[in-house]
């Protein structure tokens, strides 16, 4: 049954305009960005065969094109629209914090860190600088690939702290294919690099780790800063 043939209190779209989209399932949100369904199948339909492949919305968001648009129904054309919401996601996230103490507002830090590096393939490390009130100055993915405490240089992120005039700084890098939980590396790679700051009087505020899947874990919240 096609959805305009629903009744119209439980049609998605009409569901969101009239309570808001909180109270929307995954499936129904996706199925107004979906639009229309497949033959056979509605929207709805559609979104819960996306979700059933892909395990989750995280999943789904952040699939490759290639196994984005086999699925039947979609197409590159649907991928490049979802990747223009999720990046509309990003910047709106950015300009909520632009003004605002980062300490003030820690959830949309991580929700805009993790639509940042999530998604990624490989493994980035950024720096979230900050100026004296806690406000972003910028975010600057610094070191990319396997990250250890022989491939993050504490001089390179010394010098970008210095040209920016950070007071103190956020880390946050990502798990493409693990947990959250730590290694040893990123451990002496926060050490190593809160030692050199703390030379020019610069606070490391936290390190966020970011997984592919799940939310993001904080070192200052599990007492390894």
């Amino acid at each position: 049954m096609a959805i305009t043939d629903w009744p119209e209190d439980e049609r998605p779209r009409e569901k969101l305009l009239t309570h808001g989209p909180r109270i929307l399932t995954d499936a129904e949100l996706l199925a107004i960005f979906l639009r229309v369904g497949t033959r056979g199948q509605s929207a709805v339909d559609l979104a819960r065969v996306l979700l059933g492949r892909f395990g989750t919305l995280t999943r789904l968001c952040n699939a490759p094109a290639a196994e984005f648009a086999a699925v039947p129904g979609m197409g590159l054309a649907k991928y490049a629209q979802l990747q223009a919401v999720m990046e509309l996601a990003r910047r709106a996230l950015a300009e909520r914090i632009a003004d605002a103490d980062l300490l003030d507002t820690p959830t949309t830090v991580r929700d805009w860190l993790r639509l940042r590096l999530a998604h990624l393939p490989h493994e980035t490390f950024c720096i979230v600088l900050l100026d004296a009130r806690h406000r972003l100055i910028e975010a600057v993915d610094l070191f990319h690939g396997t990250l250890t405490q022989t491939s993050v240089y504490p001089r390179e992120v010394v010098k970008l702290v210095l040209a920016r005039n950070a007071a103190s700084v956020i880390f946050a890098h990502n798990h493409p294919s693990g947990a959250a939980e730590p290694s040893h590396s990123d451990e002496l790679i926060t050490r190593n690099l809160k030692d050199a700051l703390a030379l020019i009087d610069v606070q490391v505020v936290d390190h966020l780790i970011v997984p592919a899947h799940g939310a993001p874990l904080s070192f200052a919240e599990h007492g390894l800063l």
